[in-house]
This record gives structure tokens, sequence and C-alpha cells, in this order.
């Protein structure tokens, strides 16, 4: 993965769709993995429609049970699975 977005705050999700839209246009590998209040973001079907085609993405299952609302539409993980994929990632940005 190129790119991993480490999601933790709900007002970074203008900045996260600009990043999403630039990586989708040049073919940038990325993922997320979102926690705290921005687990929100994991039911939100424009987010997740960027990140279908990547790699892997998740949102921290206590973060989901706290903050979430519906159906989450991004697979459930736990810090674990975000070092995981800090481990495997090139480049990370948080927001």
């Amino acid at each position: 993965m190129d790119i991993l977005f480490l999601v933790s705050q709900i007002e970074s999700v203008p900045l996260l769709r600009g990043f999403l839209r630039a990586c989708e246009r040049r073919q940038i590998e990325c993922g997320c993995f979102f926690t705290g209040p921005a687990a929100r973001l994991a039911g939100d079907p424009k987010v997740v429609a960027f990140l279908q085609a990547g790699p892997r993405s998740a949102v921290c299952e206590y973060s989901w049970e706290r903050f979430g609302h519906g159906q989450c539409l991004i697979p459930l993980g736990s810090q674990t699975d975000n070092s995981a994929m800090a481990a495997a990632a090139r480049h990370i940005v948080s927001l």
C-alpha cells in the first residue's frame, strides 16, 4: 500500500475525500483506518466507494460501537490491524 490514512477526526472528511479522489486519479494504492469519532465515516457511502478498489481499510470495532450508526460498510478491525496496515504502508497521513 502506498498511503495509509489514519482518520480520527470527523471534521477531516472534506480533506479525506479530496485525498482519496487524488489517489484514485493518480492510481495510488491507499487505504484507511478509522478510529474515534471518525469511525462514523465507515458508514459514508461516498468515502467507502473510493476505498473499494484499495488493498485494505478497517474501522476500529470499539469506535464503531461507540460512534457508528447503522450498518458499517468497512470491515471492523482492531489496533493490531492498524499496526499491520501501518507496517505495510509506504506513507502514513494522519487526519
